[in-house]
């Protein structure tokens, strides 16, 4: 199968070679890889355009924006940035992430999977962080989600979703949107991709009040956002993240901004999360 990626990029001298690396070693290499440089102020131009003169299906476009990383507007915005620059000539497309390392069947893998079954709409793999010298999952989510380091979507499917929303739960509404128009996401264990930089390491707290305006615009309610909010400060091993995540739910819905998604998927979305709260209980 034909896939393209898209790697939005801001100040990863330390890894992005590693990431670019271990994408030219794949079993099946790609059609395109577009690099997107988001105002970079280290040698991170100069090293991807060390990989952009080797290899002519890498290619390097430059953007600016705000130094300030806020989760999801940023990524996402550099993200369409490059999306801007392809055709539709790919059967899957990948959104990345500039601090990892793939191993090198991962692609061949998540094309299988896509040929297995066309019903399929997302594939991914797992990340791990590196502690005490191993490598040891990094465990943020449920295993059937799949990280936003590393998305994999049919074209179709893509599409159909509307591509990736630049804001906060981008990455959580896609699978939920997924779900709502019966496409399956695949999450394989196999698939083990070393991610060389912990998940939020700089994100401020105006960051943390965008995890809470996310849970509001993915319509999740009062009480499946108390719970989310629990759950991930609890994984962070950061209990007071929760009142970050919840005044930043509180000040968006007294705001009444809006939301991600149309009332009859926000309506699924709440239905979809309670019944798997509920299998997880009983």
């Amino acid at each position: 199968m034909k896939y393209y990626i898209i790697i939005p990029t801001y100040n990863e001298e330390k890894f992005i070679s590693l990431t670019l690396q271990s994408l030219v070693e794949q079993t099946i290499l790609p059609s395109k890889v577009v690099v997107v440089n988001d105002n970079s102020t280290d040698k991170t131009e100069e090293i991807i355009q060390s990989f952009v003169q080797k290899h002519a299906f890498i290619t390097l476009v430059n953007k600016t924006s705000e130094a300030i990383h806020l989760p999801g507007s940023k990524v996402i915005q550099a993200f369409n940035k490059g999306l801007e620059t392809l055709n539709d000539n790919y059967d899957f497309i990948v959104k990345a992430d500039a601090d990892l390392i793939f191993p090198a069947n991962y692609f061949e893998t998540i094309s299988n999977h896509f040929q297995s079954d066309a019903t399929i709409g997302m594939v991914g793999g797992f990340a791990y962080i590196k502690k005490n010298n191993q490598w040891i999952l990094e465990n943020l989510t449920d295993k059937d989600h799949i990280r936003g380091a590393f998305k994999a979507y049919r074209k179709e499917t893509f599409k159909q979703i509307g591509g990736l929303k630049p804001a906060m739960g981008w990455d959580t509404v896609d699978e939920l949107l997924c779900k709502f128009y019966n496409w399956k996401v695949i999450t394989d264990e196999s698939l083990k991709v070393k991610h060389l930089k912990p998940t939020g390491a700089n994100y401020n707290q105006a960051a943390r009040f965008k995890q809470g305006e996310a849970f509001y615009s993915l319509g999740y309610g009062f009480w499946i956002t108390l719970i989310a909010s629990l759950k991930l400060a609890l994984l962070k091993k950061k209990p007071f993240l929760f009142f970050d995540y919840f005044q930043g739910f509180w000040k968006a819905k007294s705001a009444k901004k809006l939301l991600l998604v149309t009332p009859e998927q926000a309506k699924f979305i709440r239905k979809y999360r309670w019944e798997k709260m509920r299998r997880k209980i009983f």
